[in-house]
């Protein structure tokens, strides 16, 4: 009875050490399996996160496993799940030759690479690159393919807008009327960075103290492209003859300015400001031009590719100072006689207030001439009008010749005429006065015509401050001596009655 006892009490115990030994493996079994789920959950978790889709099939060709993505990806048959499906059920597939991928993949045991279009559950074109790999063991068995499929859709049409876009500037780039040129220049900033990074914060000073640098950095700038319109403003026959052109305009003594400036703004990220530059043609012949340069988008920080346009004015500046020396010239014909090109009374009335102004404040002297050419009427009598404007445009010559700036001569009216002479006093201008009246009875007028005509000229002389204090005092204090003269015989000079009173007073 002991013996049955002790027994059963063995095989308690054992069943209890076996229960123990169960209960443990359970615990191992759900750890396991929570484990295991946890990772099919993290699995899952990453896979449907991917930004592209993912899908596995064993070597018969049936799904095995699928991404959210790609199950949103492509049109699935009854729009169902695809897990479990073969890929040649699937028309999508079918359709763009993928499923014979797969199956060279599984063959030939090495990755594809797929570029295809398939329709979506919408009937939209997409542009899908497959990446196939096949699952491999330890043992190196293939036990199936793991695909991941990129939605370049959006990337191709971007691609594809790019290119059209390049496509379209290239057009207009080749076709403008306006000279440009496309340059890079990355290596030039990048070595201004080195420059930098070496200890050199005064660039300007720098490139200023070694004109031989600036040189060798502008030869780090290349030319990648340029247009018809630019090659005919340099006058070179192609680019390689452009090339050299380039090389010899930017070592110039006129454009080193200009080369510093750019280097500079290079090595800021910055182009340099429009401006204005004289260039010269392989002929030796100067372009004015405004050149404006700008990055292309996309290559800001590399600055590869810089646009450079030439906007030739060359004609236009030509205009322009036609223009300016157009209006000058009628400028002048508005202060000049027509007749004899001596100024007009327009002139003596606006400039005559300023000199007397100007003689007021630095308590100078100025003296007036008025001249008449004795008898006249009797030379316009005996050789006709025509020839008495030639003789009036020869005396205006003769005046002119014995005087120099700022002393200027006026055609008053007729044959009269009135001669300026600032910072001169009385003596002086009687002197002056003189001399003219001599050297006309000394001319022979007419001489052209196979005549020769002698004339006498009477003048009368006003001085500032003592006979007049205004332009038209002076000039009546001048006309009045004048008149004197003519009344006493002609052909004389004399001042204003050094006893008359002042003709009028001043303000």
């Amino acid at each position: 009875m002991q013996e049955m006892v002790k027994t059963l009490q063995r095989q308690v115990a054992d069943l209890h050490l076996r229960l123990a030994e169960m209960a443990a493996l359970q615990q191992r079994c759900d750890a396991a399996e929570a484990a295991l789920a946890e990772l099919t959950h993290s699995t899952r978790v990453l896979g449907d996160s991917a930004p592209f889709g993912i899908f596995t099939i064993d070597p018969t060709g049936r799904i095995t496993g699928i991404n959210r993505r790609m199950r949103n990806l492509l049109s699935w048959p009854g729009g169902k799940d695809p897990t479990g499906v073969n890929l040649r059920e699937i028309e999508p597939i079918t359709a763009a030759g993928v499923d014979k991928d797969f199956q060279r993949c599984l063959e030939r045991r090495h990755a594809v690479l797929r570029d295809c279009e398939c329709l979506d559950h919408n009937g939209s074109c997409l542009k899908l690159r497959f990446h196939l790999s096949p699952i491999s063991d330890d043992g190196d068995a293939v036990h199936g393919v793991i695909a991941f499929v990129e939605n370049q859709t959006h990337l191709r049409q971007a691609q594809e807008a790019a290119q059209e876009s390049e496509q379209r500037y290239r057009l207009l780039f080749k076709s403008s009327p306006i000279a440009m040129l496309e340059r890079d220049a990355s290596a030039l900033k990048q070595t201004l960075e080195q420059l930098r990074l070496s200890g050199i914060d005064d660039l300007q000073g720098y490139l200023r103290d070694r004109p031989e640098a600036v040189v060798r950095l502008m030869d780090l700038v290349t030319t990648t492209d340029c247009n018809d319109a630019f090659i005919a403003l340099v006058g070179v026959q192609d680019k390689t003859a452009l090339m050299a052109a380039l090389s010899r305009m930017t070592q110039e003594g006129a454009m080193q300015e200009l080369v510093r400036e750019t280097v500079a703004a290079v090595a800021e990220g910055r182009v340099p400001p429009e401006r204005e530059i004289a260039l010269k043609t392989v002929q030796g012949e100067t372009r004015h031009v405004i050149a404006r340069a700008m990055v292309l988008a996309g290559h800001e920080d590399t600055m590869a590719r810089v646009v450079v346009s030439l906007v030739d004015i060359t004609s236009r500046m030509a205009a322009e100072a036609a223009l300016r020396a157009s209006e000058e010239r009628l400028r002048k014909q508005a202060l000049r006689d027509n007749l004899t090109g001596l100024f007009n009374q327009r002139h003596l009335h606006a400039s005559l207030p300023l000199l007397l102004q100007s003689a007021r404040a630095r308590q100078a002297p100025l003296s007036l001439l008025f001249m008449d050419l004795d008898n006249f009427k009797s030379v316009v009598d005996a050789h006709g009008h025509l020839n008495g404007s030639r003789a009036i445009q020869e005396v205006a010559a003769t005046i002119q010749s014995t005087i120099a700036p700022p002393a200027y001569a006026v055609a008053y009216a007729g044959d009269e005429f009135v001669v300026v002479l600032p910072d001169c006093e009385q003596g002086t201008a009687l002197a002056k006065a003189g001399e003219i009246q001599a050297l006309i009875q000394e001319t022979f007028y007419l001489t052209r015509q196979g005549l020769a005509v002698h004339l006498q000229a009477s003048c009368g002389v006003a001085t500032f401050p003592h006979h007049a204090d205004t332009p038209e005092c002076l000039l009546t204090a001048a006309d009045t001596a004048l008149f004197k003269v003519k009344g006493t015989g002609k052909g004389a000079v004399a001042p204003y009655a050094a006893d008359a009173p002042p003709v009028c007073a001043g303000p």
